[in-house]
C-alpha cells in the first residue's frame, strides 16, 4: 500500500523542520507549566521529551529508549496504585520507634517542624515542596543527558531506576506504613502538622488530566521512601557520568530531599534511610547484570 502523498509531505516536512519544531515545543511546553503549575508526572515529561529529542535531530532515537523507560515507570505506577488493595494491615508505629530510637526519644518531623514551622506556609516551605515536586523531573532529566552525552551509561540508569521502582512496590504490598501526616491525623503522634496542604494551596497547583493521575497514587507508600531512592541514585550516576564536579553539586539535591520531606510530614528519616539502601542495592543489581550479562566478550569465529 502507497503512502498518500500528503502523508509523505507532512513526514518530509517534519523531518526537514523537526529541530525547529522541537525547540518552539519546549518554549511552549515550559510556558504551559508555568502558567497552569501541575504535578510534573512521568506521562506530561515524556512529552516534553519527545519535544527535546526533536530539537536534538534525534526523535526516533530518543523515542525508542525512552518509551520503554517511561511505559515501565507507569505500569509499576499502576501497581503501586494497588498495593494498599493486596495488603488492608497499615503500619503506624514501627517507623515512630525506630526514628526515636535513632534520634534519642524525639521524632525528626516533630523537632524540624517545632524549629521551622509557625502556623503558616513559609517561603523556605514552598521550596522544599517545589524540591519534593522534582522527584520525576530531575531523574528524567539526567537520563536525558546521559542519553544525550553518555550513552553507554543510558540502559545502566534506566534499568536501576525501574528496579528500584518495582523493590519498592513489593514492599508496599508487603508493609503498608503510613506517612507521618498520616498518623498525626489518626492520632498515632501529635504536635506535627501536613505542611504539605498549605503549600498545595498557596502554590495554585491543579489536577490536569493525565495517564498518571487516573492510575491513583498509594498513600501508604512510606517504605521505603523511593523519593530518597531516585535522589540517591541521581547522585550516583551524576558521580558516575560527569565527575566529581557535578557529583558535588547534585548532592545538594538528595539532601534537601531527605530533609524536606521529613520536615513537610511526607516521610520519617527511617524512611528516607531505607530509601537509600534500596538506591545502592539497585545500581548494584544491575551493575552486576550488566557485568554479567552485557559486557561478555563475543566469542572469535573459527577459522576452517
Amino acid at each position: 500500500m502507497k503512502t498518500p502523498t500528503s502523508v509523505k509531505h507532512a513526514l518530509n516536512y517534519l523531518s526537514a523542520h523537526q529541530k525547529t519544531i522541537g525547540f518552539i515545543g519546549l518554549v511552549a511546553f515550559f510556558v504551559w507549566f508555568a502558567l497552569y503549575p501541575s504535578w510534573p508526572t512521568p506521562d506530561r515529561l515524556f512529552i516534553g521529551l519527545v519535544f527535546g529529542f526533536m530539537a536534538f535531530g534525534a526523535t526516533l532515537d530518543g523515542f525508542k529508549k525512552f518509551f520503554p523507560f517511561v511505559a515501565l515507570i507507569l505500569v509499576y505506577e499502576s501497581f503501586r496504585g494497588i498495593a494498599d488493595d493486596l495488603n488492608s494491615r497499615v503500619e503506624y508505629t514501627w517507623m515512630i520507634k525506630m526514628d526515636e530510637l535513632l534520634f534519642g526519644g524525639t521524632l525528626p518531623t516533630k523537632t524540624l517542624q517545632d524549629w521551622l514551622y509557625h502556623g503558616y506556609t513559609s517561603w523556605y516551605d514552598v521550596a522544599l515542596y517545589i524540591v519534593y515536586m522534582m522527584h520525576f523531573v530531575l531523574p528524567f532529566l539526567l537520563a536525558f543527558l546521559i542519553w544525550r552525552y553518555r550513552p553507554k551509561l543510558y540502559w545502566h540508569y534506566a534499568m536501576s531506576i525501574v528496579t528500584v521502582s518495582f523493590m519498592g512496590f513489593i514492599t508496599f504490598a508487603a508493609f503498608p506504613a503510613a506517612p507521618p501526616w498520616m498518623a498525626q491525623r489518626d492520632g498515632y503522634i501529635e504536635g506535627t502538622v501536613h505542611v504539605t496542604d498549605g503549600v498545595w494551596e498557596k502554590i495554585g497547583l491543579s489536577d490536569i488530566p493525565s495517564v498518571y493521575e487516573n492510575i491513583s497514587p498509594n498513600p501508604v507508600a512510606a517504605v521505603p521512601s523511593l523519593h530518597a531512592a531516585y535522589a540517591t541514585l541521581l547522585l550516583i550516576f551524576a558521580w558516575k557520568a560527569f565527575g566529581r564536579k557535578w557529583g558535588l553539586l547534585t548532592s545538594v539535591y538528595p539532601f534537601l530531599i531527605y530533609f524536606g520531606t521529613t520536615y513537610l510530614g511526607e516521610h520519617y528519616f527511617v524512611d528516607e534511610i531505607i530509601g537509600a539502601l534500596y538506591a545502592v542495592a539497585a545500581y548494584l543489581i544491575i551493575d552486576k547484570y550488566i557485568s554479567l550479562h552485557l559486557k561478555k566478550p563475543r566469542p572469535k569465529p573459527k577459522h576452517s
